[in-house]
């Protein structure tokens, strides 16, 4: 009965184990299925994404970073946060120092790498939110909405999302006003967010 106990307790580890591995692609970046594969022209995916009732938001991640992993491992693999990003926006990954072709806004066509610097990216992971309409006369670092850069925790994260697509940016509330707000109301007491 032990033997069969610890035999079953093994098993049961080793899909847990097996379960939880992360994907990671050819580049060294985590991937989620629900990330969208596309041409990386940022204008047609705006435009695709509008399309579905969505808005686009680009991550640019880079090989090696700790940030990132966190981000994939621990804030999207909760169901509320995946599933709320899922629902609202179409996200494209981008490779901070990778060579795959972009299109940018503005119409010039550079690679990811020469992208990132345009933009004036330093950061891993940033989250670019992109208008609903696709400018023609700047590029997407000008033209986002609003940016994440950086690794927060799942409030300050899914909040950011919720205050991009309820078009927040467009209000006088700016987005640290609108999560402080949000925080004492869900909590009820004036204590500052964590």
């Amino acid at each position: 009965m032990k033997r069969m106990i610890a035999f079953t307790s093994a098993i049961f580890m080793a899909f847990t184990l097996q379960a939880a591995a992360w994907e990671i692609g050819d580049d060294g970046l985590h991937k989620e299925e629900w990330f969208s594969l596309t041409f990386k022209d940022i204008a047609e995916d705006i435009a695709a994404a509008k399309e579905n009732g969505k808005r686009l938001a680009l991550i640019v991640e880079q090989r090696g970073c700790i940030y990132c992993k966190e981000i994939h491992e621990v804030v999207l693999a909760d169901p509320e946060v995946r599933d709320y990003i899922k629902e609202h926006f179409m996200v494209v990954q981008y490779n901070m120092h990778g060579s795959e072709e972009v299109t940018d806004t503005d119409g010039e066509t550079l690679t990811e790498k020469q992208a990132a610097k345009k933009w004036r990216l330093l950061f891993t992971p940033t989250i670019m939110f992109m208008p609903e309409e696709a400018p023609e006369d700047m590029d997407a670092g000008q033209a986002a909405v609003a940016m994440m850069p950086g690794a927060f925790k799942k409030g300050t994260f899914l909040e950011m999302f919720i205050w991009v697509n309820d078009k927040g940016y467009e209000g006088e509330e700016s987005f640290q006003t609108y999560y402080n707000r949000r925080w004492r109301e869900k909590h009820g007491d004036t204590s500052q967010p964590e």
